[in-house]
């Protein structure tokens, strides 16, 4: 057993805990599987699922309502709205086992994804992407992008911070952290970093 360096609240189903890094908290009627890795400072809130051999990074923020399915790898500092879905499997069939069949997701590091939104297995969610609530991502998400709709289609650019970049000749400030952004050939990097 490990040394219990996390929260669990007393309702939360752990199967085994070798993978839970210090400072995680798992609240409500949470369930973790075994094989699970959390990171340090990991936040899973109520009734929260997170099946056998998903990676969450440090300090990735689960809300309430979300299941993490085998196939899913979270970077760092993810956030993940509350009642959004991952799939694993592209075409389904309740009498078709597809098991050894689990698609990859990959969310990068600072990415955002809002409420209720869906995301299609195989796909990746690119670092500090935004993901508007609600949406239904079926394709690879770039760095910075601002998704939204069903399917989600690029809006715009997002900050490191969540604000939307407004780039006047290739450059763009973020309003809170006075950060520049740079935007050459569709792609956004953040200068001096």
């Amino acid at each position: 057993m490990n040394s219990k360096d996390y929260f669990a609240h007393e309702t939360a189903v752990i199967d085994d805990d070798k993978g839970i890094s210090a400072a995680c908290k798992i609240w409500h009627f949470s369930h973790i599987m075994p094989g699970v890795r959390l990171g340090e400072g990991c936040n899973l809130g109520q009734n929260v699922f997170v099946a056998s051999d998903v990676i969450l990074g440090r300090n990735v923020k689960v809300q309430n309502n979300v299941s993490i399915y085998s196939g899913v790898i979270c970077e760092d500092d993810v956030f993940l709205g509350p009642s959004m879905v991952f799939t694993n499997v592209t075409n389904p069939r309740s009498a078709v086992v597809r098991k050894n069949k689990y698609e990859e997701t990959l969310v990068k590091r600072g990415a955002t994804i809002g409420a209720n939104s869906t995301i299609i297995c195989g796909n990746t969610i690119g670092k500090f992407s935004f993901i508007g609530a609600g949406s239904v991502v079926t394709k690879d998400v770039p760095d910075y992008a601002l998704m939204v709709g069903n399917p989600a289609r690029q809006i715009g650019w997002m900050s490191e911070y969540g604000h939307r970049l407004e780039f006047n000749n290739g450059s763009a400030i973020c309003p809170e952290s006075s950060e520049e952004y740079e935007l050459k050939n569709n792609i956004v990097k953040k200068l001096n970093s």
